[in-house]
């Protein structure tokens, strides 16, 4: 990795970056890291602009790729960070102080661990771009984890599977999300990810080649007809989300109709509804695999649209049709979004909501470990959208029921429900919710407490506590029946 490979990248991104600060941040970095070395047994150097070129490619601000070049200086040199600040402004000496603390986290048993999980999510909440960076020297240590012994690999890997991925994929960041999954995969399962990695290379990709070319031609006569301008890739389901799709499903590898897709690039969002009907008139579509994340985007700013139809030879084939600032978001995220924002002039540091709830939790929450578990099951679950009768839209984690939707919407709704309506139709309150359900709960206003029994089910946090606090408001009113006098 060289300093002119970043300097093209960012300037595709930003033709006025002031080029001169990256080069004096370089030089520093170098003065820096003189003489040290990598585990790998490369300068170390080589580390800091590797992880300010994933930066630059995931479209970070520029301030945020100086931090990168500069991240360990402070931990690993004589260099301090008021010589940052006093070289490179406040702005780029305070995302190296929050990466500084983050380096601090390592393995030391559990409770240790914990607590500085509790101070990741925090520096993330107050400076969103500490992350980035995180993320970026991350996916670089672990494109070189063969450089270290097997149990701290092994370590690390898991470690970055549990935390920096979920992180990655509420952040919308699929690019490094599936880099890094794929990585730790080879890892932590070597055996399943070498069977996978041979069906999907070698036994199947002729195969995908030639159906792809037969796809494509089909559909780019038609979009050529219609004038529309376009790019037609294929997309390949990474390793890992096959594996975890087969364990979920139970199904083989030849059982999962998405392994391969393609993505087609339009200019505008009117070009994308045109491009789906097109597809649509062409072949045959699967009616419960279309889905408008454009209309409605994912909880972590997604936005695309899919469609699953019966191909050349009846084939599933699945089709994604987006712009080209709706993919750059896809693989970069919050971070692309920022950059798009930028250009027409919003702040970059807008947080998303699940940042707030991380804070919220915080304020609530004074022991780590419940913090770190209320964490894990509310924020870092998958999250579906559904909507009330009157059209409004609830963000919800993946698996929340009708019981979640009600304490979600009001306190007062969770209590005295009795019954729903799913999607029009009468439903039981424990059905797990599926994205974009129209859910209408039924109560009954005479009743003042929910059913306990509803723990057995509920997912959120929220859900959970709410019904816990009425019990304990039932228990006491029935006491108050039994002991005459007795004091409220």
């Amino acid at each position: 990795m060289t300093i002119e490979q970043i300097i093209n990248r960012i300037k595709e991104n930003n033709k006025n970056a002031d080029i001169e600060i990256l080069k004096k941040a370089y030089e520093f970095a170098k003065k820096a890291h003189k003489g040290q070395k990598r585990k790998t047994g490369g300068p170390y150097l080589e580390h800091a602009l590797h992880t300010a070129f994933v930066l630059a490619q995931i479209k970070a601000d520029f301030n945020t790729i100086i931090a990168g070049i500069l991240h360990d200086v402070p931990e690993d040199t004589e260099y301090t960070l008021e010589d940052i600040k006093k070289e490179f402004g406040s702005d780029v000496a305070t995302l190296v102080e929050g990466i500084t603390k983050l380096s601090k986290i390592k393995y030391r048993g559990v409770e240790r661990y914990r607590e500085n999980l509790r101070k990741m999510f925090l520096a993330m909440a107050n400076d969103m771009r500490v992350i980035l960076i995180k993320f970026c020297d991350r996916l670089h240590n672990i494109r070189t984890l063969e450089a270290l012994p097997e149990e701290k690999r092994l370590r690390i890997a898991k470690e970055t599977m549990e935390v920096y991925v979920p992180i990655a994929g509420l952040l919308g960041i699929w690019s490094l999300k599936s880099q890094m999954e794929d990585i730790c995969f080879k890892y932590l399962h070597p055996e399943e990810y070498k069977k996978l990695e041979y069906k999907y290379e070698v036994e199947k990709k002729v195969e995908r080649n030639q159906y792809s070319r037969e796809v494509k031609k089909i559909l780019e006569k038609e979009l050529k007809k219609e004038k529309i301008k376009h790019e037609i890739e294929d997309r390949l389901k990474p390793l890992y989300s096959i594996y975890k799709k087969m364990q979920r499903t139970d199904r083989k590898f030849h059982e999962i109709y998405d392994v391969f897709a393609l993505r087609v690039m339009v200019p505008t969002i009117s070009d994308c509804y045109k491009t789906l009907g097109i597809i649509h008139s062409l072949w045959k579509p699967k009616p419960d695999r279309i889905k408008d994340y454009i209309a409605i985007p994912k909880p972590n700013g997604y936005r695309s649209l899919h469609t699953t139809v019966y191909g050349p030879g009846n084939k599933a084939t699945e089709f994604q049709i987006k712009t080209k600032e709706m993919h750059e978001e896809s693989l970069y995220g919050i971070a692309a979004h920022w950059y798009y924002k930028e250009k027409g002039g919003s702040n970059y540091q807008k947080q998303p909501k699940w940042v707030e709830e991380i804070l919220q939790l915080q304020s609530q929450e004074k022991n780590t470990n419940d913090f770190i578990d209320k964490v894990k099951l509310d924020v870092f679950h998958d999250r579906i959208f559904v909507f009330s009768p009157k059209g409004d839209v609830f963000d919800l984690p993946e698996g929340s029921t009708p019981i979640d939707f009600a304490f979600l919407v009001h306190t007062e709704i969770g209590n005295k429900a009795t019954g729903v309506l799913i999607n029009d139709k009468m439903s039981t309150l424990d059905k797990r919710l599926q994205n974009g359900d129209l859910v209408e709960i039924i109560i009954e206003k005479k009743r003042k407490y929910p059913n306990q029994d509803w723990l057995k089910f509920v997912q959120t946090r929220r859900a959970k506590e709410k019904i816990k606090q009425s019990t304990r408001l039932y228990r006491l009113s029935q006491l108050h029946k039994m002991i005459p006098g007795m004091k409220k």
